[in-house]
């Protein structure tokens, strides 16, 4: 059972051999947070409490996070049940219904002083939470204005361990995680901030709305990820960084292909690749985008010369070998290349694509999604090859080898794909085990769901 907090811990604990209301009154909320996990109480428990995951519960409490923002102090007051007033939050009236003793008590307990002592007193207990208010107010106007250099890196850095980690997270996972992200990022944006800050936080809100559009894409939630995708190239334009805005454009050309119309793919990545002629890992990813897309259609001549130019930018700008989300490396290359020769028809070019591509990602592949959607490319081959019976085993392989919370959406519509392009005639036992693992793969997932909140509140 999580431990209980208790109220009389603001007035008489001690943390470190001093009272807690000094930490209070500094607003040290890393402090906080010790001395409540000290007492018991889990990272997790605090988290829920006051509203953030529970990574960075423990980030707070290793000072590794600090905790300026004023409506995020309140919500830690809130949730811990601290007095506001003991955190320079609350008026005069809050710190006189606090658990610290009433200035009525107060009068009480000092009635057989000196009378002058005991209007000292008296004043002292009135300017002390009207200070305090007055510093709260002040703190808020500063931070207002701008972000600390240390409290925007600490929002970059969060973002960027996120790209580290989203490509081998299950994305309804990574949904919790970043709908945190975001909402601090939310708060701090409202408020008034210099250009060169505010262009830093819209980079970072870019990178996770897109990390937030590409896992409710993989979930098969388009509507929702096309908003997120807006989202995301508004946050982009408004950052400035011409790669970022081609990056999240580049990214957002996916939802069609996979969800739409291949037509508004080819679109998106033209108008990524307008935005500057300087080659770019984005670059190179939107060109090889608008190849796939291009072939899906029928436009052979099209993406063969669009095959052209994501080799070239690629040769020009590629990413080295990484896992990190975004980055186009040569095996994602040979991924969305598997796609486009997939799509042309040409098999033999494809398969060698595809064992070139699997090559890379090495048998334990860090990047589940990519091998596994790799693999259904690999059965469309083996459909266009009249080989139906190893294309329904090839696209059962490729989801059985999936962990069931990477068995999304994205990879389902793909294997059932695969098997409507099998004729009917050619339904062999295969066919219809695959049809029904899909089947039963959907439910799992639909029951993994209701189990699972995608959002944090």
């Amino acid at each position: 059972m999580a431990a209980r907090i208790d109220p009389s811990w603001w007035t008489s604990g001690k943390w470190e051999g001093r009272p807690i209301r000094e930490f209070l009154e500094q607003r040290d909320v890393a402090a906080v947070f010790r001395f409540l996990h000290a007492r018991g109480v889990s990272y997790g428990t605090i988290a829920a409490l006051v509203g953030v995951s529970a990574n960075r519960a423990a980030e707070i409490a290793k000072g590794t996070r600090q905790v300026t923002a004023y409506e995020v102090l309140e919500r830690i007051a809130l949730g811990l049940g601290i007095p506001r007033a003991a955190m320079g939050l609350g008026r005069e009236k809050d710190l006189a219904a606090g658990t610290g003793g009433s200035l009525a008590t107060r009068h009480e307990m000092a009635s057989d002083q000196p009378a002058s002592l005991q209007a000292e007193e008296e004043a002292a207990a009135r300017a002390v939470p009207a200070l305090a208010r007055l510093r709260a107010e002040l703190d808020e106007a500063l931070s207002s204005s701008s972000v600390s250099p240390r409290h925007l890196e600490l929002v970059e850095e969060s973002a960027s361990e996120h790209m580290r980690i989203y490509p081998s997270a299950p994305p309804s996972v990574m949904l919790s995680r970043l709908a945190t992200e975001c909402s601090e990022i939310q708060v701090l944006s409202r408020r008034r901030q210099p250009a060169a800050v505010q262009a830093r936080l819209s980079g970072a809100a870019a990178l996770l709305a897109t990390m937030c559009a590409d896992a409710l894409m993989r979930l098969g939630d388009a509507g929702e990820a096309r908003l997120w995708y807006r989202t995301a190239i508004h946050a982009a334009d408004d950052s400035a960084d011409t790669r970022l805005r081609v990056l999240v454009r580049a990214q957002a050309a996916m939802l069609p292909y996979y969800f739409g119309d291949p037509q508004q793919t080819v679109a998106m990545a033209d108008a990524a690749l307008a935005i500057t002629t300087a080659a770019s890992p984005s670059g190179a990813l939107a060109a090889a985008g608008r190849a796939r897309a291009l072939a899906r259609l029928g436009a052979a001549e099209q993406a063969r010369a669009a095959i052209e130019q994501a080799h070239r930018m690629f040769d020009q700008a590629g990413d080295d070998d990484s896992d990190a989300a975004f980055r186009f490396p040569a095996k994602r290359l040979m991924f969305y290349l598997s796609g486009a020769m997939t799509w042309l028809g040409d098999t033999k070019e494809a398969y060698r694509v595809q064992d070139e591509a699997l090559r890379l990602y090495g048998p334990a592949p860090t990047v589940p999604i990519d091998p596994a959607l790799i693999m259904l490319d690999r059965a469309l081959c083996l459909v266009h090859d009249l080989r139906f019976a190893d294309a329904a085993a090839a696209a059962r392989e490729a989801i059985a080898n999936l962990p069931d919370l990477q068995r999304t959406e994205i990879i389902l519509t793909k294997a059932v794909q695969v098997i409507s392009t099998i004729p009917r005639h050619a339904h062999t036992r295969e066919v219809t085990e695959l049809t029904e693992y899909v089947r039963s793969c959907r439910e799992r997932s639909r029951t993994l769901a209701a189990g699972t909140a995608a959002l944090e509140t």
